[in-house]
Protein backbone atom coordinates (compact mmCIF):
# COMPACT_ATOMS: atom_id res chain seq x y z
CA UNK A 1 0.00 0.00 0.00
CA UNK A 2 2.85 2.38 0.88
CA UNK A 3 4.58 1.57 -2.41
CA UNK A 4 1.38 2.24 -4.36
CA UNK A 5 0.80 5.55 -2.57
CA UNK A 6 4.39 6.56 -3.20
CA UNK A 7 4.03 5.80 -6.92
CA UNK A 8 0.85 7.89 -7.10
CA UNK A 9 2.45 10.84 -5.32
CA UNK A 10 5.56 10.59 -7.49
CA UNK A 11 3.46 10.55 -10.67
CA UNK A 12 1.41 13.54 -9.50
CA UNK A 13 4.56 15.48 -8.59
CA UNK A 14 6.11 14.66 -11.96
CA UNK A 15 3.08 15.98 -13.86
CA UNK A 16 2.94 19.12 -11.73
CA UNK A 17 6.64 19.80 -12.35
CA UNK A 18 6.49 19.36 -16.14
CA UNK A 19 5.79 23.05 -17.02
CA UNK A 20 9.01 24.05 -15.28
CA UNK A 21 11.28 21.46 -16.92
CA UNK A 22 9.71 20.74 -20.33
CA UNK A 23 8.74 22.64 -23.44
CA UNK A 24 5.18 23.53 -24.40
CA UNK A 25 4.80 20.54 -26.71
CA UNK A 26 5.47 18.04 -23.91
CA UNK A 27 3.17 19.95 -21.55
CA UNK A 28 0.38 19.87 -24.15
CA UNK A 29 0.77 16.11 -24.52
CA UNK A 30 0.79 15.71 -20.74
CA UNK A 31 -2.47 17.65 -20.56
CA UNK A 32 -3.99 15.26 -23.11
CA UNK A 33 -2.78 12.35 -20.96
CA UNK A 34 -4.63 13.78 -17.95
CA UNK A 35 -7.83 14.11 -19.98
CA UNK A 36 -7.57 10.67 -21.57
CA UNK A 37 -6.80 9.13 -18.16
CA UNK A 38 -10.09 10.53 -16.80
CA UNK A 39 -11.84 9.24 -19.92
CA UNK A 40 -10.28 5.79 -19.43
CA UNK A 41 -11.31 5.71 -15.76
CA UNK A 42 -14.89 6.45 -16.77
CA UNK A 43 -14.90 3.57 -19.28
CA UNK A 44 -13.25 1.14 -16.87
CA UNK A 45 -15.93 1.86 -14.28
CA UNK A 46 -18.25 0.07 -16.69
CA UNK A 47 -15.97 -2.68 -17.96
CA UNK A 48 -13.54 -3.42 -15.16
CA UNK A 49 -15.98 -3.07 -12.27
CA UNK A 50 -19.48 -3.64 -13.67
CA UNK A 51 -18.72 -6.00 -16.55
CA UNK A 52 -20.34 -3.83 -19.25
CA UNK A 53 -18.56 -2.94 -22.48
CA UNK A 54 -19.26 0.27 -24.39
CA UNK A 55 -17.76 0.66 -27.85
CA UNK A 56 -19.23 4.14 -28.29
CA UNK A 57 -18.08 5.87 -25.12
CA UNK A 58 -16.61 8.73 -27.13
CA UNK A 59 -20.18 10.00 -27.62
CA UNK A 60 -20.30 11.18 -24.00
CA UNK A 61 -16.85 12.75 -24.37
CA UNK A 62 -18.04 14.66 -27.43
CA UNK A 63 -21.18 15.85 -25.63
CA UNK A 64 -19.12 17.48 -22.90
CA UNK A 65 -16.56 18.87 -25.33
CA UNK A 66 -19.13 20.48 -27.61
CA UNK A 67 -21.28 21.89 -24.81
CA UNK A 68 -18.32 23.53 -23.08
CA UNK A 69 -16.67 24.59 -26.33
CA UNK A 70 -19.84 26.22 -27.61
CA UNK A 71 -20.50 27.91 -24.27
CA UNK A 72 -17.02 29.44 -24.17
CA UNK A 73 -16.90 30.44 -27.82
CA UNK A 74 -20.40 31.94 -27.89
CA UNK A 75 -19.75 33.91 -24.70
CA UNK A 76 -22.94 32.80 -22.98
CA UNK A 77 -21.75 34.21 -19.66
CA UNK A 78 -22.00 30.86 -17.88
CA UNK A 79 -19.16 30.30 -15.37
CA UNK A 80 -16.65 27.68 -16.43
CA UNK A 81 -17.44 25.42 -13.49
CA UNK A 82 -21.09 25.75 -14.47
CA UNK A 83 -20.26 24.56 -17.99
CA UNK A 84 -18.36 21.59 -16.58
CA UNK A 85 -21.29 20.74 -14.30
CA UNK A 86 -23.75 21.13 -17.18
CA UNK A 87 -21.60 18.83 -19.31
CA UNK A 88 -21.61 16.19 -16.60
CA UNK A 89 -25.38 16.50 -16.16
CA UNK A 90 -26.03 16.27 -19.91
CA UNK A 91 -23.74 13.27 -20.17
CA UNK A 92 -25.56 11.64 -17.26
CA UNK A 93 -28.95 12.41 -18.85
CA UNK A 94 -27.98 10.91 -22.22
CA UNK A 95 -26.48 7.90 -20.45
CA UNK A 96 -29.69 7.46 -18.45
CA UNK A 97 -31.86 7.56 -21.56
CA UNK A 98 -29.50 5.23 -23.40
CA UNK A 99 -29.22 2.85 -20.47
CA UNK A 100 -32.97 2.70 -19.91
CA UNK A 101 -33.41 1.51 -23.48
CA UNK A 102 -30.37 -0.75 -23.87
CA UNK A 103 -29.68 -2.27 -20.45
CA UNK A 104 -33.19 -3.68 -20.15
CA UNK A 105 -32.79 -5.64 -23.36
CA UNK A 106 -29.15 -6.46 -23.86
CA UNK A 107 -25.70 -6.72 -22.32
CA UNK A 108 -22.36 -8.05 -23.51
CA UNK A 109 -21.36 -7.69 -27.13
CA UNK A 110 -24.83 -6.54 -28.16
CA UNK A 111 -24.63 -3.58 -25.79
CA UNK A 112 -21.17 -2.75 -27.14
CA UNK A 113 -22.41 -2.75 -30.75
CA UNK A 114 -25.49 -0.67 -29.94
CA UNK A 115 -23.41 1.99 -28.16
CA UNK A 116 -21.03 2.05 -31.12
CA UNK A 117 -23.96 2.64 -33.48
CA UNK A 118 -25.38 5.43 -31.33
CA UNK A 119 -21.99 7.18 -31.17
CA UNK A 120 -21.66 7.05 -34.94
CA UNK A 121 -25.16 8.50 -35.31
CA UNK A 122 -24.19 11.35 -33.00
CA UNK A 123 -21.01 11.97 -34.99
CA UNK A 124 -22.98 12.19 -38.24
CA UNK A 125 -25.56 14.53 -36.68
CA UNK A 126 -22.79 16.83 -35.42
CA UNK A 127 -21.23 16.79 -38.88
CA UNK A 128 -24.44 18.17 -40.37
CA UNK A 129 -25.03 20.77 -37.63
CA UNK A 130 -24.26 24.31 -38.76
CA UNK A 131 -24.47 25.53 -35.17
CA UNK A 132 -21.63 23.20 -34.18
CA UNK A 133 -19.46 23.99 -37.20
CA UNK A 134 -20.32 20.89 -39.26
CA UNK A 135 -17.23 18.85 -40.21
CA UNK A 136 -14.88 21.72 -39.31
CA UNK A 137 -16.08 21.70 -35.71
CA UNK A 138 -15.66 24.51 -33.21
CA UNK A 139 -12.32 26.28 -33.54
CA UNK A 140 -10.63 29.11 -31.62
CA UNK A 141 -12.22 28.11 -28.31
CA UNK A 142 -10.93 30.56 -25.69
CA UNK A 143 -9.46 29.44 -22.41
CA UNK A 144 -11.75 30.27 -19.49
CA UNK A 145 -11.61 32.25 -16.29
CA UNK A 146 -12.31 30.41 -13.06
CA UNK A 147 -14.82 32.28 -10.93
CA UNK A 148 -15.01 31.02 -7.34
CA UNK A 149 -17.14 33.79 -5.86
CA UNK A 150 -14.44 34.94 -3.46
CA UNK A 151 -11.76 35.04 -6.17
CA UNK A 152 -11.33 35.09 -9.92
CA UNK A 153 -8.50 32.99 -11.33
CA UNK A 154 -7.58 33.52 -15.00
CA UNK A 155 -6.83 30.28 -16.81
CA UNK A 156 -5.98 32.01 -20.07
CA UNK A 157 -2.37 30.84 -20.05
CA UNK A 158 -1.53 27.27 -20.96
CA UNK A 159 0.34 26.68 -17.70
CA UNK A 160 -2.53 27.90 -15.51
CA UNK A 161 -5.08 25.74 -17.31
CA UNK A 162 -2.71 22.76 -17.18
CA UNK A 163 -2.49 23.02 -13.40
CA UNK A 164 -6.27 23.33 -13.24
CA UNK A 165 -6.61 20.10 -15.24
CA UNK A 166 -4.15 18.32 -12.95
CA UNK A 167 -6.12 19.36 -9.88
CA UNK A 168 -9.39 18.40 -11.56
CA UNK A 169 -7.92 15.02 -12.52
CA UNK A 170 -6.80 14.36 -8.94
CA UNK A 171 -10.23 15.31 -7.56
CA UNK A 172 -12.11 13.16 -10.09
CA UNK A 173 -9.71 10.27 -9.54
CA UNK A 174 -10.13 10.52 -5.76
CA UNK A 175 -13.94 10.56 -6.03
CA UNK A 176 -13.96 7.54 -8.35
CA UNK A 177 -11.50 5.72 -6.07
CA UNK A 178 -13.81 6.21 -3.10
CA UNK A 179 -16.79 5.04 -5.15
CA UNK A 180 -15.01 1.96 -6.52
CA UNK A 181 -13.45 0.90 -3.21
CA UNK A 182 -16.56 1.46 -1.11
CA UNK A 183 -19.61 -0.79 -0.65
CA UNK A 184 -21.05 0.34 -3.98
CA UNK A 185 -17.88 -0.56 -5.86
CA UNK A 186 -17.70 -3.98 -4.22
CA UNK A 187 -21.32 -4.53 -5.21
CA UNK A 188 -20.50 -3.67 -8.82
CA UNK A 189 -17.63 -6.18 -8.79
CA UNK A 190 -20.01 -8.83 -7.43
CA UNK A 191 -22.45 -8.05 -10.25
CA UNK A 192 -19.63 -8.43 -12.77
CA UNK A 193 -18.60 -11.78 -11.33
CA UNK A 194 -22.02 -13.36 -10.76
CA UNK A 195 -25.10 -11.23 -11.54
CA UNK A 196 -27.52 -14.12 -10.98
CA UNK A 197 -26.33 -14.74 -7.43
CA UNK A 198 -26.43 -11.01 -6.61
CA UNK A 199 -29.98 -10.80 -7.98
CA UNK A 200 -30.92 -13.83 -5.85
CA UNK A 201 -29.78 -11.89 -2.78
CA UNK A 202 -32.37 -9.21 -3.55
CA UNK A 203 -30.23 -6.62 -5.34
CA UNK A 204 -31.77 -4.88 -8.34
CA UNK A 205 -28.94 -5.66 -10.79
CA UNK A 206 -30.47 -3.65 -13.63
CA UNK A 207 -30.72 -0.53 -11.49
CA UNK A 208 -27.12 -0.81 -10.28
CA UNK A 209 -25.89 -1.28 -13.84
CA UNK A 210 -27.86 1.77 -14.93
CA UNK A 211 -26.37 3.84 -12.10
CA UNK A 212 -22.85 2.82 -13.14
CA UNK A 213 -23.68 3.67 -16.76
CA UNK A 214 -24.93 7.12 -15.75
CA UNK A 215 -21.88 7.85 -13.58
CA UNK A 216 -19.56 6.67 -16.33
CA UNK A 217 -21.28 8.87 -18.93
CA UNK A 218 -21.10 11.90 -16.64
CA UNK A 219 -17.35 11.48 -15.99
CA UNK A 220 -16.65 10.95 -19.70
CA UNK A 221 -18.55 14.17 -20.50
CA UNK A 222 -16.53 16.06 -17.86
CA UNK A 223 -13.33 14.78 -19.51
CA UNK A 224 -14.64 16.22 -22.78
CA UNK A 225 -15.44 19.51 -21.07
CA UNK A 226 -11.83 19.77 -19.87
CA UNK A 227 -10.57 18.92 -23.34
CA UNK A 228 -12.31 21.72 -25.28
CA UNK A 229 -10.39 24.71 -23.80
CA UNK A 230 -7.12 22.78 -23.78
CA UNK A 231 -7.17 21.79 -27.46
CA UNK A 232 -9.13 24.95 -28.38
CA UNK A 233 -10.88 22.98 -31.12
CA UNK A 234 -13.53 20.27 -31.10
CA UNK A 235 -14.42 18.27 -34.21
CA UNK A 236 -16.82 15.38 -34.90
CA UNK A 237 -13.80 13.07 -34.69
CA UNK A 238 -14.06 13.34 -30.91
CA UNK A 239 -17.14 11.08 -31.20
CA UNK A 240 -15.52 8.71 -33.69
CA UNK A 241 -15.29 5.01 -32.88
CA UNK A 242 -11.49 5.24 -33.07
CA UNK A 243 -11.58 7.61 -30.09
CA UNK A 244 -13.76 5.09 -28.25
CA UNK A 245 -11.00 2.50 -28.58
CA UNK A 246 -8.46 4.61 -26.66
CA UNK A 247 -9.86 3.94 -23.16
CA UNK A 248 -10.24 0.26 -24.07
CA UNK A 249 -6.62 -0.06 -25.16
CA UNK A 250 -5.42 1.90 -22.13
CA UNK A 251 -7.41 -0.30 -19.76
CA UNK A 252 -6.18 -3.52 -21.37
CA UNK A 253 -2.60 -2.27 -21.37
CA UNK A 254 -2.61 -1.13 -17.76
CA UNK A 255 -5.02 -3.67 -16.29
CA UNK A 256 -8.80 -3.52 -16.65
CA UNK A 257 -9.60 -4.98 -13.22
CA UNK A 258 -7.29 -2.56 -11.42
CA UNK A 259 -8.49 0.94 -10.60
CA UNK A 260 -5.21 2.59 -11.60
CA UNK A 261 -4.73 0.31 -14.60
CA UNK A 262 -6.36 2.72 -17.10
CA UNK A 263 -4.16 5.57 -15.83
CA UNK A 264 -0.98 3.52 -16.20
CA UNK A 265 -2.15 2.30 -19.60
CA UNK A 266 -2.89 5.83 -20.78
CA UNK A 267 0.59 7.03 -19.78
CA UNK A 268 2.31 4.05 -21.44
CA UNK A 269 0.14 4.35 -24.54
CA UNK A 270 1.04 8.04 -24.86
CA UNK A 271 4.74 7.32 -24.36
CA UNK A 272 4.67 4.67 -27.10
CA UNK A 273 2.84 7.08 -29.40
CA UNK A 274 5.40 9.80 -28.74
CA UNK A 275 8.44 7.56 -29.23
CA UNK A 276 7.08 6.14 -32.50
CA UNK A 277 5.83 9.45 -33.92
CA UNK A 278 8.59 9.51 -36.55
CA UNK A 279 8.06 5.91 -37.66
CA UNK A 280 5.75 6.67 -40.57
CA UNK A 281 3.52 3.68 -41.21
CA UNK A 282 5.08 1.68 -38.37
CA UNK A 283 3.61 3.44 -35.35
CA UNK A 284 0.39 1.40 -35.43
CA UNK A 285 2.40 -1.80 -35.92
CA UNK A 286 4.56 -1.09 -32.86
CA UNK A 287 1.53 -0.21 -30.73
CA UNK A 288 -0.36 -3.29 -31.90
CA UNK A 289 2.60 -5.59 -31.26
CA UNK A 290 3.10 -4.10 -27.79
CA UNK A 291 -0.56 -4.62 -26.90
CA UNK A 292 -0.45 -8.17 -28.26
CA UNK A 293 2.59 -9.02 -26.17
CA UNK A 294 1.04 -7.52 -23.03
CA UNK A 295 -2.27 -9.32 -23.53
CA UNK A 296 -0.56 -12.67 -24.16
CA UNK A 297 2.10 -12.35 -21.46
CA UNK A 298 -0.06 -10.61 -18.87
CA UNK A 299 -3.84 -10.81 -19.38
CA UNK A 300 -4.22 -8.62 -16.27
CA UNK A 301 -2.16 -5.83 -17.84
CA UNK A 302 1.02 -4.15 -16.69
CA UNK A 303 -0.23 -3.77 -13.12
CA UNK A 304 -1.15 -7.46 -13.03
CA UNK A 305 2.34 -8.29 -14.30
CA UNK A 306 3.92 -6.16 -11.57
CA UNK A 307 1.74 -7.77 -8.89
CA UNK A 308 2.65 -11.24 -10.10
CA UNK A 309 6.35 -10.35 -9.99
CA UNK A 310 5.95 -8.96 -6.46
CA UNK A 311 4.18 -12.14 -5.31
CA UNK A 312 6.86 -14.36 -6.80
CA UNK A 313 9.59 -12.26 -5.22
CA UNK A 314 7.83 -12.41 -1.86
CA UNK A 315 7.42 -16.19 -2.08
CA UNK A 316 11.04 -16.60 -3.13
CA UNK A 317 12.23 -14.53 -0.19
CA UNK A 318 10.10 -16.55 2.23
CA UNK A 319 11.14 -19.90 0.81
CA UNK A 320 14.82 -18.88 0.71
CA UNK A 321 14.94 -17.61 4.31
CA UNK A 322 15.89 -19.79 7.20
CA UNK A 323 14.25 -19.72 10.66
CA UNK A 324 16.48 -16.79 11.67
CA UNK A 325 15.90 -14.87 8.44
CA UNK A 326 19.15 -16.16 6.80
CA UNK A 327 19.18 -17.91 3.46
CA UNK A 328 18.65 -21.59 4.00
CA UNK A 329 21.42 -23.61 2.35
CA UNK A 330 21.45 -24.10 -1.40
CA UNK A 331 17.78 -25.00 -1.78
CA UNK A 332 15.91 -22.74 -4.27
CA UNK A 333 12.27 -22.65 -5.07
Amino acid sequence: MALRLGAILFGAALFLALPTVSDQGIVFLAGLVVIEAIFALSWNLLFGFTGLASFGHAAFFAIGAYLTGYGLKAGLGVPFLGLIAASGLLGALVAALTGLVLLRRTTGIHLAIFTLALAEVLRIVIGYSTLLGREDGLASIPKPTLELGFATIPLTSGTAYYYFMCVAGLVIGAVLWVVCHGPYGRLLVSIRQDPQRVAFLGVNVGRKRLQAFILSGAVAAIAGALYAPWAQIVTPESAHWIHSTQPMLASLLGGAHSFWGPVVGTVLFSIINYLTRNLVGLSELVIGATLLIIVLAAPSGVIGLVRTAQQRWSRRRKSGAGPDGDEGGSVRS
